[in-house]
């Protein structure tokens, strides 16, 4: 009996991790958009608004997904937000000169909105198959989401210098990603309530939190500074990757990479990202989530510091260096708001909670924006990244004064 609950939770597990890499074809942006940009003449700065738009209604998306589920299933709720993220690449394909409007409507509106969706109901309900393994769950889906910038980016990229083009690669990415997400509704639901899961293991020693465990109403949580605290921290932290992404190849350009080097590196950015995912739901898993989130911080320091220093001397194998850490950082992100909030706030507003924190990557894609803006202003990099660098400090002393709900 214990080997067919682990052989259905796993199957379900894998399914969700396939079904996250479609699903984070999203934050392929600094890729995506290089067609816009060459053929259509939109300028870095609406480019840059597209991907605050989409992490914003992402994020919208992901806090209605919970009133989706209570009324047609989760079954159906997946199925539905497949459907509307790849009508969003589909109707993205047809976008002309002056169509910026259209883009933001059609990537960021419908797709950013079905991919927030689904992000967070794959996330709640597979998650809810580990109750003692939460951090190694969170850490395996987000490195299926955060690696479809690696596999379907470069992808993306070879397609659109073929006689495909960009225009029918949108097409096929959006009829892949509605098949994908139809077809895994039928895998993915709940366990029933009688289902006995193995109960989570209790720490030991000084990686264990003392406060009682508990379940909070959307509403209590939100009446918590504690929660703002770790909000207000995941943005700084979420600012550093989520501004990275947005400009990865053109930075990797600016410090002497060559085109197929600087696509190369979103690409490894991308593999980095995935990788910080799953080592930081191993961590938490094993060492807790104060040591967990104290030292994601540190490591957004780190990679904010070495690639500020890489574009004030030129450096590439720096900028790499950066990179890799920047998207390791980034990858802790997503990660940490997953298991924090049901570590925190408990499993039965999971969902609804999870959509609420993850306001952040909103707020910090605004962040980005104000990036952009610096970078234009200034000619260069060493502005935005002493922004960020400044962010990922405050982070720091946010985090360590986090300590219970």
């Amino acid at each position: 009996m214990k080997d067919k609950l682990n052989f259905k939770r796993y199957l379900i597990l894998s399914v969700g991790i396939i079904t996250m890499l479609f699903a984070g074809i999203i934050y392929a942006w600094s890729i995506l958009k290089v067609p816009f940009a060459e053929e259509l003449g939109f300028t870095k700065d609406d480019l840059s608004l597209n991907f605050t738009l989409t992490m914003s209604f992402f994020c919208l998306g992901g806090v209605l997904s919970s009133q989706f589920v209570r009324r047609i299933g989760t079954r159906l709720t997946i199925a539905l937000s497949g459907l509307l993220a790849g009508l969003g690449f589909v109707l993205t394909s047809f976008i002309g000169e002056g169509g910026l409007l259209l883009l933001y409507l059609t990537y960021a509106v419908v797709s950013g909105f079905g991919i927030g969706v689904a992000y967070i109901v794959i996330i709640s309900t597979v998650n809810s198959w580990f109750p003692d393994r939460k951090g190694f769950s969170s850490g395996a889906l987000m490195m299926g989401f955060g690696a479809s910038s690696l596999i379907l980016g470069n992808l993306a990229d070879m397609l659109f210098k073929t006689n495909v083009g960009w225009r029918s690669t949108y097409v096929i990415f959006g009829i892949a990603i509605g098949i994908v997400l139809v077809v895994s509704s039928f895998f993915i639901y709940s366990p029933d309530a009688g289902t006995e899961l193995p109960a989570p293991k209790k720490k030991k020693g000084s990686h264990s939190e003392d406060f009682e465990v508990r379940d909070y109403k959307p509403s209590e949580m939100l009446r918590r500074f504690t929660f703002w605290r770790a909000f207000l921290c995941l943005v700084c932290i979420t600012a550093v990757g989520n501004s990275v992404i947005s400009f990865a190849r053109d930075l990797a350009l600016s410090v002497g990479a060559g085109a197929a080097l600087a696509t190369t590196l979103v690409g490894v950015l991308a593999v980095c990202n995935g990788l910080g995912r799953i080592v930081t739901g191993a961590v938490f898993d094993s060492m807790g989530r104060r040591f967990t989130m104290i030292a994601a911080n540190l490591l957004t320091i780190a990679a904010a510091a070495i690639t500020l220093l890489a574009v004030s001397i030129d450096s590439l194998p720096l900028c790499v260096i950066g990179l890799c850490l920047t998207g390791m950082s980034y990858g802790t992100s997503p990660t940490v708001s997953s298991a924090f909030v049901v570590s925190f706030y408990g499993q039965k507003h999971f969902a609804t909670n999870l959509g609420m924190m993850n306001f952040n990557l909103m707020v910090a894609s605004f962040m980005a924006t104000a990036c952009s803006a610096l970078l234009t202003a200034t000619g260069g990099y060493t502005a935005p990244f002493i922004l960020l660098l400044s962010l990922s400090v405050v982070a720091l002393g946010l985090n360590l004064s986090i300590k219970k709900p």
